[in-house]
């Protein structure tokens, strides 16, 4: 019976959850096990019925249980447990081999592509955050504070791991926000997450060394792997993230994007993260975690990072792209010291540091409180955003079509379609109607996966609406 302690700081939902959790992953409530009704349990326990729906969907989102419309409520039978052989205590997980240092330099191309000349009106672009003068004034206030910094030291080479100042500004902010502590020389400053991805190829991998990566995924992560010569291999996703017993025994990483998958958008399951930090660590490889736009979620907190529960071997990657605006050009890798000092030393070599005065001005930007003033107001845009494009899927009649997913957390959802569909048409016709869509297979390494992914962060409310119905019509007549 879950209980409630009217002395505990935390929300009662999440007393319940946690109470839940604990049931579940210790075999108290086995698999298939059907949970009461939520009306039933809420009069058990004496709380709310709504208190229990919320405790209900976060089982449920985390891939804790599985529902029907008259199955009811049941814990997930293929709840991950290790098997007998591969049971044992890891004292803190040995890092992977160090590699010997690729000191070559190249260039990644973009693998956005070129638009053509077609007039757009409507752009459900899922890489770009909202900006808009509050952001740009903010932002002027603090270069100009910046540049009038008298430490004369700062214009002089600098720690190739990035302005400490800031570094110092990030620590605090993981510790509070992401439930992430760290040592503060446990953070490289990046200028994004390619340069994340090719320091991390660089400094940790050898020429030919497999790596795993999602399938559909974030394309830069593939292509940055492929221009070091590193073998990828694909890894599918399904509706609980990555398939972890997909991912190849000789790999030496593996990319994921748990909390909101890249192109599909589903949450990785509580036991696929649970085998996948079982199996890096029993095959002693990397985990790269790209939190791309975790902040952003619509129903509770953001989830627990897979850092934060084993960083002896994952490398967690963090964006201001998403957070303030892409063009200034600031990111983060936070992973364990061994990791960092390698890295760090091929960035001295290859990039020497990052360009001071965006540092002082992000550094300004955070301290004064501009930063979490702006993340307050654009979460409740994105919140508005999000509900108005989620009705207007399913008021529309797209949803009865397709298959729509990722809706929980980040600034863009998956309108997925059978693989026979002509997905290119569509395309090429939302776009002589003056809407974007963006393609799904353009994520795709080897999958056949067909679909479009649609961002809502930089079209207000009303386009949302006009561009769904667009897009809807012209579905129809295809």
């Amino acid at each position: 019976m879950l209980k409630v302690n009217r002395n505990d700081h935390r929300p009662i939902w999440q007393q319940l959850l946690d109470q839940a959790v604990h049931n579940i992953s210790t075999g108290k409530w086995p698999p298939g096990e059907l949970l009461l009704p939520s009306r039933e349990l809420a009069q058990l326990v004496g709380v709310s019925r709504s208190t229990i729906q919320i405790v209900y969907e976060e089982l449920f989102s985390r891939g804790y249980t599985v529902t029907s419309r008259r199955g009811g409520t049941r814990v997930s039978d293929w709840t991950y447990a290790p098997r007998s052989s591969e049971d044992v205590v890891i004292q803190g997980p040995i890092p992977p081999e160090l590699p010997s240092l690729n000191d070559s330099i190249g260039h990644l191309h973009s693998w956005f592509g070129n638009h053509d000349n077609r007039k757009v009106e409507i752009d459900f672009n899922p890489h770009e955050p909202y900006i808009d003068e509050n952001l740009t004034q903010s932002w002027k206030k603090s270069f100009l504070q910046a540049s009038t910094e008298s430490n004369l030291d700062i214009w002089s080479y600098g720690d190739a791991r990035g302005l400490l100042p800031l570094r110092e500004q990030i620590q605090r902010y993981l510790s509070l926000e992401r439930g992430i502590h760290i040592d503060v020389d446990q953070i490289l400053l990046t200028s994004g997450a390619q340069h994340s991805i090719d320091l991390i190829a660089q400094g940790l991998l050898n020429e030919g060394d497999k790596v795993s990566v999602e399938d559909p995924g974030f394309p830069a992560a593939w292509m940055t792997m492929k221009y070091r010569r590193m073998q990828v291999e694909s890894v599918p996703v399904d509706e609980h993230g990555l398939c972890v017993d997909r991912i190849h025994p000789q790999t030496k990483l593996v990319f994921v994007t748990p909390s909101h998958q890249c192109a599909v958008g589903v949450i990785m399951s509580e036991p696929r993260r649970q085998q996948l930090m079982h199996m890096a660590a029993h095959h002693r490889y990397w985990i790269i975690e790209d939190d791309y736009d975790s902040e952003f979620r619509y129903r509770g907190d953001p989830l627990p990072t897979l850092f934060s529960q084993q960083p002896q071997n994952t490398l967690y990657m963090m964006s201001f792209s998403k957070m303030v605006a892409p063009g200034i050009r600031l990111s983060a890798i936070i992973g364990p010291r061994i990791a960092i000092d390698r890295l760090t030393q091929v960035h001295e070599l290859t990039y020497r540091h990052l360009p001071i005065m965006e540092q002082l001005t992000l550094t300004h930007f955070i301290e004064r409180g501009h930063f979490m003033r702006h993340m307050r107001r654009v979460r409740n845009i994105y919140r508005r955003r999000h509900e108005v494009m989620t009705k207007a899927i399913v008021a529309s009649g797209l949803s009865s079509r397709f298959t729509l997913s990722g809706v929980e957390t980040g600034l863009h959802m998956l309108l997925e379609s059978e693989t026979s569909y002509d997905e290119q048409a569509m395309t090429n016709a939302a776009l002589d109607q003056g809407v974007r869509v963006y393609p799904l297979s353009k994520y795709c390494l080897e999958s056949n996966r067909k679909g479009w992914i649609l961002g809502f962060a930089k079209v207000d409310e009303h386009q949302i609406e006009e561009g769904i119905y667009r897009f809807a019509r012209t579905v129809s007549t295809i």
